[in-house]
């Protein structure tokens, strides 16, 4: 299974070193000097003297403490999270059927109440409709989790639904296996909203890892430094009491208690996935 998944990325980064399914090129959504292009959102603060979550945000475009900043780093310019307050960056265009890739490494800084736990961040896709509708502080969206060693996790944000080829480990746990069950994920599924990466390709904490993703209609695929890390299908959200499909929206970038740094954030769009993928992930 090792020598499978390592040919098979392998192949995958020939193929997005060609970028033979772009239908057009390359769109950058950082520009290298502001945020233009982007919404910031910060949920309610955490009072560290109370231990407890105020009751109401901070708010849209409105950051007192500069928590999403471009800052130069080396010889560029990057975006910086800060983490000190939970909320994102949202993209004001909506994308469909496109690749995403972006480079992100860590921070030093930690905030209550994560101070203790690992670096976190995370990287919303197909976000729509409020902000604040998962926890406060994100939008409805699917998840490919930018974390310390689960990178390309899958979370199911309030009331986004993907199913996923998965094997149960332990009880309420899931990890992907392309050959396992098809699994729904969602905040009311029975097997829950969360579906561990298989294998790990994060890089160590400092230096800069490259994420791709992959959306053509309900199918999206988490690529971690050139690895198939997940695939997933059957995008879709709860509405009322009916699923309907969730094939496009913003893209959002969470702050989420840990310094984090992104640069190289682009996007084009596609008419098909690449080849091994089809072939090797697919059936």
């Amino acid at each position: 299974m090792y020598f499978k998944n390592l040919l098979k990325s392998v192949i995958l980064l020939l193929i997005i070193s060609g970028c033979s399914s772009e239908k057009s090129g390359w769109r950058p959504l950082f520009n290298g000097k502001n945020l233009a292009g982007w919404d910031t959102y910060l949920g309610p603060k955490y009072d560290t003297l109370l231990n407890k979550t105020d009751s109401i945000p901070i708010g849209l475009n409105t950051d007192p403490a500069k928590v999403f900043l471009v800052v130069g780093l080396g010889n560029e310019n990057v975006i910086r999270i800060s983490g000190e307050n939970f909320g994102g960056i949202s993209t004001t265009d909506e994308f469909e059927n496109y690749h995403l890739q972006l480079q992100f490494r860590w921070g030093e800084l930690k905030w209550a109440p994560r101070k203790k736990a690992k670096k976190d961040s995370g990287l919303m896709y197909d976000a729509v409709g409020p902000h604040g509708a998962d926890g406060g502080y994100w939008m409805r969206s699917h998840e490919f989790q930018i974390e310390e060693g689960d990178c390309g996790d899958y979370w199911a944000c309030a009331g986004a639904i993907s199913d996923v080829r998965a094997k149960r480990i332990r009880e309420n746990e899931y990890v992907y296996d392309e050959t396992g069950d098809l699994t729904t994920f969602s905040t009311k599924s029975p097997s829950g909203r969360y579906c561990i990466k298989y294998p790990d390709a994060e890089k160590p904490s400092g230096e800069w890892n490259t994420l791709d993703l992959y959306c053509l209609g309900s199918t999206s695929i988490h690529v971690v430094n050139g690895v198939v890390v997940m695939v997933l299908h059957n995008s879709r959200q709860i509405e009322g009491t009916n699923d309907t499909p969730l094939i496009k929206g913003k893209i959002q970038i969470q702050s989420e208690g840990s310094e984090v740094y992104y640069r190289n954030i682009k996007i084009c769009s596609i008419d098909k996935l690449p080849n091994d993928i089809q072939k090797g992930k697919m059936n």
